[in-house]
């Protein structure tokens, strides 16, 4: 009986092994080498849509020459990005075939159901293509296949990491920015009060300073550099919404310099790891990351102050 055990287990064994000898992916020689988009223009295309194995998604869009967030408001895209992204599609060709069967999609991830990504790229006749993106059998090769047809192929010239669905790969994150050595007053107002940044030689300090009180230069300093500078992690398009809460911000922070003012408004939280945000040197409104501005919202006076030194206790006579 124990004999006969092991011959089924050995020509299980072997059927398996024949199984994935047999079903398993190969790459094949039937390629000619010819391109996948042989009509396809970069700059006849107008439209990019992103998905990802989780189901996110970034459109991007093209009005005149400019590219930009279709769900913002057109927030700018760094043309530069984007264009060296569109330009390898025309370098994808069938040099490199690796299947010819719908039942290795799944398998290479470039199934319409299952992929690592997937772009939908949009042009100007109004004709469209559907690329999928899968498994990549090694750092610099990932397989690909188009929409409708059966044949998956393996390039090196486009990878997943670079087609990504995160908003900050495409755009400059940055928000408020002012020349922090132009800033002559910096005002933070929030639910504790106003606290009035002045520049009194090369350092900063809390004006209105009471007679017991010394301006901490280092921790005003830190302020000031804060907000001067603030990124964002996407933007939240041009219309103001009630749910950002600007019409009572939890923060105001005004930015003097000898030629400008600018205002920085800090609205309710918007999830767990952003706030909303508007800058007056922005038609956008924006999600800034909590971690940036969420000090801001709750300064005290103290945190602008030198921390007073206990005295120390006279010892006791034994």
């Amino acid at each position: 009986m124990k004999r006969h055990q092991q011959v089924l287990a050995a020509i299980l064994i072997v059927q398996i092994v024949l199984s994935a000898v047999l079903l398993w992916p190969r790459q094949t020689t039937g390629g000619t080498g010819q391109a996948i988009f042989p009509d396809l223009k970069v700059e006849d295309i107008v439209a990019l849509t992103i998905t990802d194995d989780q189901k996110n998604t970034i459109k991007m869009q093209k009005e005149g020459d400019v590219w930009g967030l279709a769900e913002s408001d057109a927030y700018p895209v760094q043309d530069a990005t984007v264009t060296t992204l569109l330009e390898k599609l025309p370098k994808l060709t069938d040099a490199s075939l690796v299947a010819q069967t719908a039942a290795s999609h799944k398998q290479l991830q470039v199934a319409g159901d299952d992929f690592v990504r997937r772009l939908e790229i949009a042009m100007r006749d109004g004709k469209t293509y559907t690329l999928y993106l899968g498994s990549a059998p090694r750092y610099t090769a990932t397989h690909f296949r188009v929409d409708g047809q059966t044949e998956t192929y393996m390039t090196a010239e486009l990878t997943t990491w670079e087609v990504n669905t995160t908003i900050s790969s495409w755009i400059d994150t940055t928000y408020c920015q002012v020349d922090e050595t132009s800033l002559t007053e910096v005002v933070l107002q929030n639910a504790n009060g106003t606290f009035t940044l002045v520049k009194s030689g090369e350092e900063w300090q809390l004006a209105d300073l009471a007679a017991d009180e010394t301006s901490s230069p280092g921790k005003a300093s830190g302020i000031v550099g804060r907000v001067s500078r603030i990124a964002m992690t996407h933007p939240l398009g041009k219309t103001a919404k009630p749910e950002y809460g600007l019409d009572a911000p939890l923060a105001t922070i005004t930015l003097k310099t000898a030629d400008a003012t600018y205002t920085m408004l800090i609205g309710a939280q918007t999830d767990d790891t952003t706030y909303a945000a508007k800058y007056s040197g922005s038609d956008y409104y924006a999600a800034v990351p909590a971690y940036s501005v969420k000090t801001l919202t709750e300064n005290v006076r103290a945190d602008f102050l030198e921390t007073p030194v206990e005295p120390t206790a006279a010892p006791t006579a034994p």
